[in-house]
């Protein structure tokens, strides 16, 4: 429960040297590892994803990338990232800056281990740990004001329709995004739940309806902010969303990074600008 005195809304915090260019519609990618991996198993994850330098540096059109390790991984993705281009971040924030709040993590002390994003609202928080819209605002709010790039989850629990996906969507979207204020940057990750560790994505006019309300609203709150779809997203579902999404949230998919670069690859090729004509 979010007590009385916490702030839900805030006056945003402009991003840094970290933040796109192109008013918040730079292509990017993110992966959450959720608890898949152990210490030992995280770190020579990030050996591996720092390997990746040289092709991130060789795309056609630069994609920002960020990992979302567990806590304890925060120094490691640290030691390990510095200098490749790849930012990091933490899975979950606590709404307050400090205080009796026993095994939480403030938005502060993310930014001071080198953080630059961190995931709120997803549906396993929500289903497992209580939270509510309330909840994500409140985090979200914590983020802006720390400096920290918000992943606002949000995505519809059940597959009935494209009117009832819009609505669930927005109705979250609407919520967190009153914790941000004007000018904020914000990530917000389409996730409808249903698609969540199945077999196949969402189709692709699914995620592009509910993809295009989300940006409308973006624009209505005034924040630079750009939309990914994850749920089971992976190699190939970025080509048929091209336009419509600015990339994609990875899961499990992602382990192998061997996928990541494809993602990546993908991502770059599909919203690099068309080459000049030859001249005659």
């Amino acid at each position: 429960m979010i007590p009385e005195n916490s702030t839900s809304t805030a006056a945003a915090r402009t991003s840094g040297a970290h933040g796109p260019p192109e008013a918040g519609r730079r292509p990017v990618v993110g992966v959450s590892l959720k608890l898949y991996f152990g210490l030992a198993a995280t770190r020579q994850w990030l050996t591996d994803v720092a390997a990746l330098r040289g092709a991130l540096a060789a795309l056609p059109r630069p994609v920002d990338l960020f990992v979302l390790p567990a806590f304890p991984a925060l120094a490691d993705a640290r030691e390990l990232l510095a200098d490749t281009g790849v930012a990091y971040g933490a899975q979950d924030v606590h709404w307050a800056e400090s205080g009796a709040w026993t095994g939480e993590v403030s938005a502060g002390m993310l930014a001071e281990t080198g953080a630059r994003y961190v995931e709120v609202g997803h549906a396993e928080r929500r289903r497992h740990f209580g939270e509510t819209d309330a909840t994500v605002a409140a985090k979200t709010g914590a983020a802006v004001r720390a400096g920290l790039v918000p992943v606002v989850c949000a995505g519809e629990r059940h597959d009935n329709g494209l009117a009832q996906a819009v609505e669930e969507t927005l109705i979250q979207v609407r919520a967190a995004l009153g914790g941000a204020g004007p000018d904020s940057e914000v990530i917000i990750a389409y996730e409808p739940v249903w698609a969540i560790g199945a077999r196949e994505p969402a189709p692709a006019r699914h995620v592009r309806t509910v993809a295009s309300a989300v940006r409308a609203c973006l624009r209505d709150h005034g924040v630079r902010g750009r939309v990914v779809y994850g749920g089971t997203a992976g190699p190939g579902t970025f080509g048929r969303l091209a336009g419509s999404v600015d990339g994609l949230f990875l899961g499990r998919l992602a382990h192998d990074t061997a996928n990541l670069r494809h993602v990546l690859e993908e991502v770059a090729a599909a919203t690099a600008p068309a080459p000049l004509p030859l001249r005659p």
